[in-house]
């Protein structure tokens, strides 16, 4: 397992010393994962925080209709996980699954715990976290009540470059709120400018 990326993206955050990185290490879990693959499956209880070491996630939730809403994706270097499942030991609502080839970390709960108790750092760390993923929850809510879907799609271009390549068009649409017509239509207009 390389955890070189993992610890310089905590280390821009809190500088973490020689026994700090070696827990860390000490308690992830590397899993491969293969394009398609899901990971987490809607009804399971959610187990884990995930890091994307290689690689891209879609995080989505189906509903009863079977139409899938893509809610985030996750490309390397982002973290992801449902925060509420995790806390709550509830079933996750949510699949997770590879969009490419590539590599998870695993952070297992109890283990998540046991380095918020041992060292402090790391309880820092998660908190500065967790309100940068709540500051950006909410603007992209922000963003979907006041941008137009052309809006939207210039900043899902900025915010996940190079992603389109790898993701159907089907599922940035969803993310977008739009139909995969319209998002065709928006293409075609912005290759035209």
């Amino acid at each position: 397992m390389n955890s070189s990326l993992i610890l310089s993206a905590i280390n821009q955050d809190v500088p973490l010393d020689e026994n700090e990185a070696g827990y860390l290490e000490s308690v992830l879990i590397s899993r491969p994962f293969k394009r398609g693959e899901m990971i987490v499956s809607s009804g399971e209880p959610a187990r884990y925080m995930m890091f994307v070491n290689a690689g891209y996630l879609m995080t989505y939730f189906t509903d009863k209709d079977g139409v899938e809403h893509v809610m985030h994706f996750a490309a390397t270097g982002w973290w992801c996980g449902d925060i509420y499942s995790l806390s709550s030991h509830q079933a996750t609502i949510y699949t997770t699954k590879g969009l490419t080839d590539g590599e998870v970390l695993f952070l297992p709960r109890s283990a998540q715990e046991q380095l918020f108790e041992k060292y402090p750092v790391f309880d820092k760390y998660f908190r500065i976290f967790f309100q940068n993923s709540l500051i950006r929850q909410q603007l992209r809510f922000v963003e979907n009540y006041v941008n137009t879907a052309e809006e939207r799609y210039d900043a899902f271009k900025l915010r996940y470059p190079g992603m389109e390549q790898y993701v159907p068009q089907k599922y940035i649409a969803s993310y977008l709120g739009i139909t995969p017509e319209f998002l065709s239509k928006i293409r075609k207009r912005s290759v035209l400018k």
